[in-house]
């Protein structure tokens, strides 16, 4: 800061200087010909007056420079830690992700699981049910069998009462016609005699 000073004093110096000089110049050469123009020296001042404060400005700018130094370096500072919190949150993003799709993995493994237990569960139900009506088509064939049976035999022994009633009678008939009274007698004669004789 001390350097700063020292250069900004020799400026203010120099300027100084620099008025004297022109100053003096148009005070010797006041109106002769062989003298300084006038036009001239102004134009030398207004210049140099240009230059010192270009001067000052970069001698201002340039005791700023450690100040602007800090200020960028503050600032390539942050947006290091700027893009070290993107590089964390981009790799949190990442996990995140990546868990997701580990859980859809998970999730997708064991709807196959449940898929395939139903699929099981239905085989067994179906091949229950297939059994269940197997067994109840055995039962009402062996009823069927039995009631075919029962029903068979009770036509045939009132197809045989039938028999024996039509011989019973058509016998009684054929008696009637062929048999005469003294065939009766006779007939009637000898079961007496059979049973007194068993007797």
């Amino acid at each position: 800061m001390n350097r700063v000073k020292r250069i900004a004093g020799l400026g203010a110096l120099g300027i100084g200087a620099v008025l004297v000089l022109a100053g003096a110049a148009a005070a010797s050469g006041g109106g002769g010909h062989g003298g300084i123009d006038p036009a001239k020296v102004t134009d030398f001042i207004l210049r140099t007056a240009n230059f010192v404060v270009f001067a000052g400005i970069l001698i201002y700018l340039l005791a700023k420079k450690v100040r602007v130094k800090d200020f960028f370096a503050a600032r390539a500072q942050e947006i290091a830690k700027s893009l070290e919190d993107l590089e964390a949150e981009k790799a949190a993003a990442a996990k995140a992700l990546a868990d997701v799709e580990a859980k859809l993995a998970q999730v997708a493994g064991e709807r196959e699981k449940i898929i395939q237990q139903y699929i099981a569960e239905g085989e067994l139900e179906k091949a229950k049910i297939v059994e269940k009506a197997e067994m109840v088509a055995a039962r009402i064939k062996e009823m069927a069998a039995m009631t075919i049976s029962q029903e068979t035999k009770k036509a045939t022994q009132e197809l045989k009462q039938e028999i024996a009633d039509l011989s019973t009678k058509m016998a009684e008939d054929l008696l009637k016609e062929k048999v005469t009274y003294a065939d009766q007698q006779q007939l009637v004669e000898e079961y007496l005699k059979k049973v007194v004789e068993a007797h």
